[in-house]
């Protein structure tokens, strides 16, 4: 008898495949519960480690045993009796069935049900224990200080998101109501709620009133209401008075020290407190012309408390992300950042933004290593933090691994359904994917949100559709905020070389930015390499790319792994480029994306 003969007749090749059904059912369904519990990753992995060591034993056991009517029998002592290994034979035909069949449902489920509307506002019914912070409004004598009320329904919020058991929308969507005439059950649906904070403060010198109302969004109930009177001194009182009683009407029980305390005492003094919060209201809005006033804003505050650990994380915040919306000196300015996010850890280190702020100037520097070890400090702190969250979705794009960085912005959206930027980014990857329906969906949700360059992105959608003209007049918007360095026109002038019929478009384009070029920045703009991979001239893309980061390397790099640049990863220099960009670095530590190799001669290559 044959070796393959025996294998079959000890049903060895069908306990083989029930093993393999098993486990491609096993891991559909970890797919679809594991994501709920946070970084899940390490435990697939570990799966399948375990999952191919196992298999050889498994394959032994079954040359050796059989399961038969009269239980677990050593095949020597079936030898001849063939009815015994028909039945056997048939019951793992059977099982085989029923595994692969649940293995089948698991996948159409998860493709298709679970994660259909990934992304989209929370659907089904939203957790008791579930609230959305409204911004307070200001009832001041002269309501000038909506930055103060802001501030106070911001520091709630995030008091109230480090409860385990509770539910709390982020501020991007919680604050996109403002000034909202929706009734509380359509907001409470948008942002998966049941339960709705509404607020005013009333500041006038040194006092403040703050009043506050719990409301049930399902049938606009009032479950509490509460005015709360002191000065300035006394606001975190204030704060953690709120935000005990929240937890108390909900029934929620709170555990370690956030029974003591759930709102941090940031400041003692007042002062650097009010400056902290002007500064946060201009940084949380991006508002991009008055950073240098932020940034002022903090230095005062740290000379009044140079203990006002939240004071140096923010500063180091601003000043991080300020190449995207101002010149700077990029060298001097990164390593101002982090020398406050230091000094933010110093004070506390279990301060997530200042971990976030360290892996982000990593990230920057093309030190994605060091990048992710910061970031995954952050998020391990606190899950919620949506910076930390976005900062490590780009480091993932930057790097090859789409897919990862997608989780990370359905980790987003899932907390800030309306954050305009992940649904952008998101939108982007779902282009690069093929799935067009969901990035037309995402990309209009973030431009009615108030995004402008996503109407750049969005442009894509228009020219597949075939509407070369319109994709022509949405990048033409989009892209004017990406070309400040630029002449006043140039974002036209890219818009039609791109998306255009004119034959002279595409040279006129080139001129544009070879203009800029001619210029020699300090700090190379992103949109110039970006602009030129898009203009059919990857060569020279990656060229401008690889001496040193740019002011916005995450424009370039989203293209690079897209179908966009295709070409720019068929090039020679492709191998030398990662090399000299960190890339390669990174892949070393942590293995290539799907698509990518090493060669022989030890570079990578990619498809």
């Amino acid at each position: 008898m044959s070796f393959l003969a025996e294998l079959q007749r000890r049903n060895v090749l069908r306990a083989g495949v029930l093993y393999a059904g098993a486990v491609w059912a096993l891991a559909q369904g970890l797919a679809q519960l594991l994501p709920l519990f946070g970084d899940y990753e390490w435990i697939a992995r570990w799966f399948v480690i375990a999952a191919i060591i196992g298999f050889p034993f498994w394959i032994a056991f079954a040359w050796f045993y059989e399961f038969t009517p009269q239980g677990l029998k050593r095949e020597s002592e079936l030898v001849g009796d063939a009815s015994i290994a028909r039945s056997t034979g048939r019951a793992l035909d059977k099982a085989i069935i029923a595994v692969l069949a649940i293995a089948v449902v698991l996948l159409l489920a998860n493709t298709f049900v679970l994660h259909k509307e990934t992304g989209s506002a929370p659907m089904g019914k939203a957790p008791d224990k579930s609230i959305a912070v409204l911004p307070f409004l200001d009832l001041s004598p002269n309501h000038d200080q909506g930055y103060f009320s802001d501030g106070m329904s911001e520091e709630l919020l995030d008091a109230l998101a480090q409860v385990k058991a509770l539910k709390v929308a982020g501020r991007t969507s919680s604050f996109h109501f403002r000034d909202t005439r929706d009734d509380l059950a359509t907001v409470g649906k948008a942002l998966g709620v049941a339960n709705v904070l509404e607020g005013s403060v009333r500041k006038q010198e040194n006092k403040v009133r703050i009043s506050v109302r719990l409301i049930e969004v399902a049938n606009d109930k009032d479950l509490w209401s509460h005015d709360y009177d002191g000065d300035l001194s006394d606001v975190f009182k204030l704060q953690e008075s709120i935000a005990k009683a929240i937890t108390e009407q909900l029934r929620i029980v709170l555990v370690g020290e956030q029974k003591v305390r759930l709102v941090p005492e940031l400041t003692a003094n007042p002062e650097a407190h009010a400056l902290y919060l002007r500064a946060s209201a201009i940084f949380a809005r991006r508002d991009g012309a008055r950073f240098p006033e932020a940034i002022s804003q903090l230095q005062q505050a740290i000379t009044l408390d140079p203990r006002f650990a939240r004071a140096h994380a923010r500063l180091g915040a601003v000043l991080a992300v300020s190449s995207n919306y101002m010149p700077v000196d990029f060298d001097a300015t990164l390593q101002q950042a982090e020398k406050e996010a230091m000094a933010a850890l110093a004070l506390d280190p279990q301060l997530a933004e200042a971990h976030a702020v360290l892996g982000l100037t990593h990230d920057v520097r093309r030190d994605f290593v060091g990048a992710r070890s910061e970031l995954e400090q952050a998020i391990a702190i606190d899950p919620g933090d949506t910076a930390a969250l976005g900062w490590t979705g780009s480091m993932w794009l930057e790097t090859g691994f789409s897919t990862k960085a997608a989780q990370q912005y359905d980790r987003i959206l899932a907390i800030d359904p309306l954050s305009p930027s992940a649904l952008a980014w998101r939108a982007r990857i779902y282009l690069d994917t093929g799935d067009h329906a969901n990035a037309r969906r995402m990309y209009e949700q973030s431009m009615a949100l108030g995004l402008s360059w996503s109407e750049a992105r969005f442009a894509d959608i228009k020219y597949a559709d075939g509407n070369k003209a319109e994709a022509v007049a949405s990048a033409t918007r989009g892209m004017k905020a990406w070309l400040a360095e630029f002449p006043e026109g140039t974002s036209a002038i890219l818009a039609q070389g791109m998306y255009g019929d004119d034959p002279g478009a595409h040279a006129k384009a080139l001129a544009a930015i070879d203009g800029y070029l001619a210029t020699k920045p300090k700090t190379l703009a992103g949109v110039a390499p970006w602009a030129l991979l898009r203009l059919g001239e990857p060569a020279r893309a990656l060229e401008l790319m690889a001496p040193a980061p740019t002011g916005n390397d995450q424009m370039f790099y989203s293209d690079l792994w897209s179908p966009f640049g295709k070409d720019a990863r068929a090039l020679p220099q492709f191998g030398v480029y990662l090399q000299r960009s960190g890339v390669a670095t990174f892949w070393d530590r942590y293995g290539p994306p799907p698509g990518c190799h090493r060669n022989a001669d030890g570079r990578y290559a990619c498809e």
